[in-house]
């Protein structure tokens, strides 16, 4: 073949027309719009909460942490069904859709039961595994009570985001991402007025500190779910899933089992990788609690800017699972393939910003300089790495699109269990490396899975019609 010839061929696989390019703008931007607000006022959230104190904004980092596994428990608990209900939407099967909003009722129902139950009996045995043996006793006391406070009001917040999850992951799935953008607005500018209001005490409510970040939080999920359910229950015409949603809770038996086979390694996944990351920060958190400040620093400004690349992996999923329910591989796999290389081409742009603006962001902090210093270096760590994040991300959820679900399980959480929580370990306890050059090897792991992820997308082994496999053992038995 002739080399013009195999590059015209490979700008086809990685370089898409206006009409690709539209229809990737018109499901990503919503969702980067929805990412950019929630991760701005998650930001301003974390300052408000850091101008009280360090001790304070250390102990909602690490409650927020912990709270990041249920968080990411039912994402994972759901993704199963979501595979399924996305190549039903692909196929235009309302019904199969129905089905699956029903599965995943039963699974955030179980999901929060767990939840509450480990969160009242073990709370202070969580947060104490974050306080460094060389920290005062008095730090220690006063961070563990603040992130106690913290913690007992956003036990009132899981319940309705259980809900509101159910309810916008099945609006994403049949295409429409602009309702969930819209709810988490509102809800979002409910949390930062509520705030300022209730942390500092202003307008005459009362000075609550962390209690009442805690509590604006809860109120804007409150908020959050009542604009998804009212709207969706009132524009059935518009969402024919919610039709006769609740009239039985009974689904086929079939399904139900193909959906716990594929939805367990997700949910499995997704609790060890949160939790992966719970263990890395309790690694990290062996240097003080003033490196336990500059994560959370790190971490709250870094999303701001992952937000492309996060919303990207919506983009693949729905794209190529739509392509895949609809019975055209081809338009999967040159869908993969452009999308992957339009989030790592974004976020090269994206990790050149953060590394411009990293020596400054971290000043609007009101904590000490060198816990500010130890940020702006965690940043220029997470700016280097970017378009490996997003590669890695894409990969993630090609993988997942097709129902690889125990590859997308080998992928990710074992990769992070047998390699980054056993290196990062080594490096905080048996050595005396200092915070920076820690974070920089453990991140730097990602290369390697990266190149894990490329062998896999070009293999092609995530390529599956799942729903007409489905049918077509139906139609065997």
């Amino acid at each position: 073949m002739p080399s013009t010839t195999r590059g015209g061929a490979l700008r086809h696989k990685l370089i898409g027309n206006r009409a690709f390019y539209a229809q990737m703008i018109a499901v990503v931007v919503p969702i980067i719009i929805q990412n950019t607000v929630t991760n701005v006022v998650s930001l301003l959230d974390n300052v408000m909460v850091g101008r009280v104190g360090t001790l304070q904004m250390s102990a909602v980092a690490i409650v927020n942490q912990l709270l990041f596994i249920f968080n990411l428990c039912i994402f994972g608990g759901l993704a199963g069904a979501g595979i399924f209900a996305t190549q039903y939407a692909g196929a235009g099967d309302d019904e199969g859709v129905r089905h699956c909003f029903r599965i995943k009722w039963m699974i955030a129902v179980t999901m929060l039961a767990l939840a509450s139950l480990v969160f009242l009996l073990l709370p202070e045995k969580l947060i104490s595994l974050y306080l460094a043996e060389g920290t005062s006793a008095q730090d220690m006391q006063a961070t563990l009570g603040y992130g106690m406070d913290y913690l007992r009001v956003m036990l009132a917040g899981l319940l309705p985001f259980a809900v509101a999850q159910v309810y916008a992951s099945t609006l994403r799935e049949v295409g429409e991402t602009r309702l969930p953008m819209l709810a988490s607005v509102v809800a979002i500018f409910i949390n930062l007025i509520f705030n300022y209001l209730l942390i500092f005490g202003k307008l005459g409510f009362p000075k609550l500190g962390v209690t009442g970040a805690a509590i604006a939080t809860v109120l804007s999920r409150y908020v959050e779910v009542l604009i998804i359910v009212a709207y969706t229950h009132g524009r059935r015409e518009a969402f024919p899933f919610i039709r006769g949603a609740y009239r039985t809770l009974r689904v086929p038996g079939r399904l139900l089992r193909d959906v716990m086979v594929k939805g367990m390694p997700l949910l499995v996944n997704e609790f060890l990788w949160s939790s992966g990351m719970a263990v890395l920060l309790q690694c990290y958190s062996v240097r003080g609690l003033d490196v336990v400040a500059a994560c959370n620093i790190a971490s709250t400004v870094s999303n701001l800017f992952k937000v492309v690349f996060l919303s990207m992996g919506n983009a693949v999923a729905i794209m190529v699972g739509q392509a895949l329910g609809a019975g055209d591989i081809e338009r999967a796999k040159t869908t993969a393939w452009r999308l992957v290389t339009a989030s790592v081409a974004s976020n090269l742009v994206m990790g050149l910003a953060l590394a411009l603006l990293a020596p400054e962001i971290p000043h609007i902090y009101n904590t000490e300089p060198h816990v500010r210093e130890i940020a702006s270096q965690l940043l220029y760590v997470v700016a280097l790495m970017m378009p490996v994040y997003s590669f890695a991300h894409c990969c993630y959820f090609t993988l997942r699109s097709g129902g690889r679900t125990i590859i997308t399980f080998l992928f990710d959480s074992v990769f992070t269990w047998g390699v980054c929580v056993p290196i990062a370990f080594l490096l905080a306890y048996a050595t005396d490396m200092t915070i920076v050059p820690m974070y920089l090897l453990v991140q730097s792991l990602e290369l390697v899975k990266s190149v894990i992820g490329f062998v896999l997308m070009k293999k092609g082994v995530w390529v599956r019609n799942i729903i007409a496999e489905n049918r077509a053992a139906e139609a065997a038995c």
